[in-house]
């Protein structure tokens, strides 16, 4: 029997954290157990800080600022805000995606580095991965930058959470945290790059380019 395409979902407004966590548990749990199919959602938050299960306290530097959620995803401190667009990634690991093996979280990880390399490459961007540094960095004048994270959750080999990339987000709001756990490097966005690209266009890429990788 031919598997399903995976769905696709782009959410207008901002979605609230905690309406976006329950509808992934619902809908990876329907995936495991076969009568829900393969889905990419694509979001924007509200202004709000996550901690993933390595996050460290002394890292949440305004705790005040925003609302707080642990995550249950890999990684430690992430902001989530208008103007970034998070993909929340909801695949059967069971099985191969493209150049993805079964049941292989590292390359699964690294399958959506690469889908944020060439969904930035697409604008002009060359965006890179480091050793020990989970995301993808922009290298400039000497300094190096992240615009996309990652943090992924495994639920019996079913996916969810996944990545975000800053579009156009304040980036001020970062300040409230510690990236990642990363003090000695910054952030940016594709705006902070000089690269004006709506929403909308950065969906297409993204839709395009995980054709390429997982399909």
């Amino acid at each position: 029997m031919l598997k399903a395409a995976t769905t696709w979902d782009v959410k207008s407004g901002l979605t609230p954290y905690e309406a976006a966590v329950s509808a992934m548990q619902n809908r990876i749990s329907g995936i495991h157990d076969g009568t829900l199919g393969e889905a990419i959602w694509l979001v924007e938050h509200p202004p709000l800080y996550t901690a993933g299960t390595s996050a460290n306290a002394a890292d949440l530097q305004d705790s005040g600022r925003f609302p707080i959620y642990a995550a249950g995803r890999g990684g430690q401190w992430t902001y989530h805000g208008p103007g970034q667009r998070v993909a929340y990634v909801m695949l059967d690991l069971k099985r191969a995606h493209g150049n993805i093996p079964a049941r292989d979280v590292r390359a699964f990880v690294q399958g959506l580095e690469a889908w944020m390399i060439a969904t930035l490459a697409d604008f002009g961007v060359t965006g890179e991965v480091r050793e020990g540094r989970v995301g993808i960095w922009i290298a400039r004048g000497g300094t190096e930058e992240k615009i996309g994270a990652i943090g992924v959750r495994v639920s019996r080999w079913v996916s969810w959470h996944g990545l975000a990339l800053n579009v156009n987000p304040d980036l001020e709001h970062f300040s409230g945290i510690v990236p990642c756990g990363i003090r000695e490097h910054g952030v940016t966005s594709l705006a902070a790059l000089g690269v004006n690209v709506t929403m909308a266009e950065v969906d297409e890429a993204l839709q395009r380019n995980f054709t390429k990788i997982f399909e």
